[in-house]
């Protein structure tokens, strides 16, 4: 074995994604150790307990670490992930407001604890399967910076949004190997190379638990707490089962007949009412955004101007900063964004560079 090749624990998920990062980082000559994290193995929703489908992901990550030739190792980080990412959860839907999972995930697993592990085995760099970029170099002169986390090439899979929160002190170790390819791009690559993942569907749901019915996971761990279904006008027109399972632009799951479909504007918790409107009424929209907690990689300047988005996928929506105080940040949108939700991020960026983030107040 070359002991001057570069050592990289990669993060495989048992999907396509993970799986061409593998091979992107042999043909650029790193060494490659393939590591599943399992931080999930079971789900208890309506009184049943199922298996999350763990195994199968460990399943196709092994078969395709095997087809390349690369070691792999299983890390066991379910404890931390209840402790760190799910108990979070509960207590901010508890609290009415409507978390992102994905994001302390990240924080606290992927590019913490997983980098510790890298640490222990002796690898230089950590890699998974994001589609974001990191850049270390000027472009103008190539000349050394310091490293930038940029959105990925694929406007419909860029996953910037969720890595707002790691910890600046690891861009350096980071790769992103996919990063500057399409989804389209990395399939046909799979097929190429062969590897068994090359069809498989994308995950969704849960950051590692999957496809849940939300608030059935939710009941689990939060009663029930009725109350009054108002409109804006103060008009009643149903019922809901607590405010805590609903969340702020929510249209399905209200079951209010009339034929008109209404929307969630707000939750007050004082009177446990969820308060409703249409889908256009101004209530449902902001101009202003305050959000603590944040992080940055490039701090902003009050009066920049900035681009923003306060949901993933939500197309990016220009900005300027008119406030930093401490770890919050405020924000003002030169056009009124709809559902701004408290307890989501805000993700903040000049062009193409991700400048850190927030959560919503």
């Amino acid at each position: 074995m070359d002991e001057n090749r570069k050592k990289v624990l990669l993060g495989m998920s048992g999907g396509v994604d993970s799986s061409v990062a593998a091979a992107l980082l042999l043909e650029q000559g790193y060494e490659v150790i393939g590591a599943f994290m399992k931080n999930w193995t079971e789900i208890k929703c309506d009184g049943e307990t199922k298996e999350c489908g763990w195994r199968t992901e460990r399943r196709d990550a092994t078969r395709v670490a095997a087809k390349l030739g690369i070691p792999f190792v299983t890390f066991d980080f379910e404890k931390e992930y209840r402790e760190l990412v799910v108990e979070n959860l509960y207590q901010e839907y508890a609290a009415g407001r409507t978390p992102n999972p994905d994001v302390l995930c990240n924080k606290y697993v992927k590019f913490d604890l997983f980098v510790k592990e890298a640490d222990r085995l002796g690898c230089e760099f950590v890699a998974t399967g994001h589609y974001a970029r990191i850049r270390t170099f000027e472009p103008s002169n190539l000349r050394p910076c310091e490293p930038k986390i940029l959105a990925g090439t694929d406007d419909n899979k860029d996953q910037t949004y969720f890595l707002w929160a790691i910890p600046k002190s690891v861009l350096s170790r980071v790769l992103f190997p996919i990063g500057a390819m399409t989804k389209p791009e990395v399939r046909e690559k799979a097929r190429e190379l062969g590897l068994s993942t090359a069809e498989k569907k994308d995950s969704t749901g849960i950051c590692f638990v999957g496809e849940v019915d939300i608030r059935a996971f939710l009941k689990e761990r939060i009663p029930e707490d009725p109350g009054e279904i108002v409109t804006t006008g103060g008009e009643v027109v149903g019922t809901h089962e607590g405010i805590a399972f609903y969340t702020i632009g929510q249209r399905h799951g209200l079951n209010v007949g009339g034929g008109t479909p209404y929307y969630v504007v707000d939750k007050k918790r004082e009177t446990k009412q969820l308060v409703v409107s249409s889908n256009f009424h101004p209530a449902l929209f902001q101009k202003t955004v305050a959000a603590d907690s944040t992080n940055w990689f490039r701090r902003p300047s009050v009066g920049d101007k900035v681009s923003a988005r306060v949901r993933y996928r939500q197309p990016l929506q220009s900005c300027a900063i008119v406030a930093i105080d401490g770890n919050m940040v405020t924000v003002e949108f030169d056009d009124p964004v709809r559902a701004v939700t408290s307890g989501q991020s805000i993700v903040i960026y000049d062009g193409e560079e991700m400048l850190g983030g927030g959560i919503i107040a």
